[in-house]
């Protein structure tokens, strides 16, 4: 299998590439992309011999250039782009991080080629694009724990079987802590996971539960799920992925270790089945689950609101809550102010039909300005 990358450098790239080291008969690195990490994708790029690499500015790709001069170095969205559609390219991989993913995705599936995709916005902000662009049903493999154990449940079971489907949410560090004391918590106590290792953003958006807003308009659109039809639990001990409720009243869950390598092993070797590296074990295990509370993750309720309304909706909130986070873990904004902000601007964006991707791009560029004159109004105070 003939890998391209993207995203090579954050979480879900390194631990990528843990699992092609673990089975280096099965995969050939063709392709590499990060962003501005040029010394460790150089090294990468040396580690597996890769000569098509991608980086996200055109001084990037100088300085990798000169570290690497018999590589052809691209840069940009059309950078990556050129990359996913390479025809030596079997599989790729797509961990951008960001808005950039969509041009990649877009450029993949277009290109027939079998897609691992790992970065949310193609689907949060561009759903319906991304979806019409399949060349085949199973083009797209989810790299996410709950994506990927809800195609597991939803395999051989026709929709109209299907009562409900939950995915889970482990509540983010903060789920038990006081409401009032969340103005005071800091970037480090937010990056805290109790369970899972990821990015800084994404590890922000579990806090929020924005994140698993995102991943219910992932669900609708990868699983043509009606939106009354998904719903989420926390559930703390994070070993439940995702339940499927069958009309005749039974449930089916998919139980993991919580660990991202599970999913991307999934991915990379599909539809095959590889030994995991941490197997889950069943005892002692204790499961609990409750509903997800308003008045705790209130930037949860209004992303999944934007999802539901559709149109350029989803992209405004994307676009906002990366420039909030950002904001958050600079410590320019309190923790509440991140929800705030995702309101603030929800309620100013004039929606719109989503039917192309300049319209999609110009939501979010509205957005990002919108969520940054917030930002500037209530840094002062903080």
């Amino acid at each position: 299998m003939r890998v391209a990358l993207l995203g090579s450098t954050g979480s879900i790239g390194r631990q990528a590439l843990e699992e092609i080291r673990r089975f280096p008969e099965r995969f050939e690195v063709v392709a590499l992309a990060a962003g501005h990490n040029v010394e460790a994708l150089a090294a990468q790029a040396a580690e597996f011999r890769v000569r098509e690499l991608g980086v996200a500015e055109e001084a990037d790709a100088r300085r990798l250039q000169a570290l690497l001069p018999w590589a052809r170095v691209r840069w940009g969205p059309e950078g990556l782009a050129e990359l996913a559609a390479l025809p030596e390219v079997d599989l790729v991989l797509n961990a951008v991080v960001g808005a950039v993913g969509i041009f990649p995705t877009l450029s993949a599936l277009r290109a027939g080629k079998r897609l691992a995709l790992a970065n949310k916005e193609s689907l949060v902000v561009a759903g319906e694009l991304v979806m019409a662009a399949r060349k085949y049903p199973d083009q797209i493999l989810p790299v996410d724990s709950e994506h990927a154990a809800l195609g597991q449940l939803l395999a051989g079971v026709r929709r109209e079987e299907v009562a409900r489907a939950w995915i889970t949410a482990s509540g983010g560090p903060f789920r038990d802590r006081p409401e009032e004391a969340l103005a005071h918590v800091t970037p480090e106590e937010a990056l805290n996971h109790p369970t899972w290792r990821m990015g800084p953003r994404i590890t922000v958006d579990s806090a929020t539960l924005v994140n698993k807003a995102f991943e219910v308009i992932e669900a609708h659109h990868l699983f043509g799920l009606p939106w009354e039809r998904i719903g989420v639990l926390l559930h703390p001990e994070s070993k439940v992925h995702a339940l499927v409720e069958l009309v005749d009243g039974s449930i089916l869950a998919q139980l993991a270790f919580p660990d991202m390598r599970l999913p991307i092993r999934a991915a990379l070797t599909y539809p095959e089945r590889l030994p995991p590296a941490i197997p889950l074990p069943l005892a002692p295990l204790t499961l609990t689950f409750r509903e997800v509370p308003r008045e705790r993750y209130p930037a949860f309720w209004a992303v999944l609101w934007a999802g539901r309304e559709g149109g350029t909706l989803p992209a405004a909130a994307n676009a906002a809550d990366e420039v909030l986070v950002q904001a958050f873990l600079a410590r320019r904004i309190p923790f509440p102010a991140i929800a705030q902000g995702i309101a603030h601007v929800l309620e100013r964006h004039a929606n719109a039909r989503a039917t192309s991707l300049e319209e999609v791009l110009a939501a979010d560029r509205w957005a990002r300005a919108e969520a940054q004159r917030f930002v500037e109004r209530i840094a002062p105070r903080v």
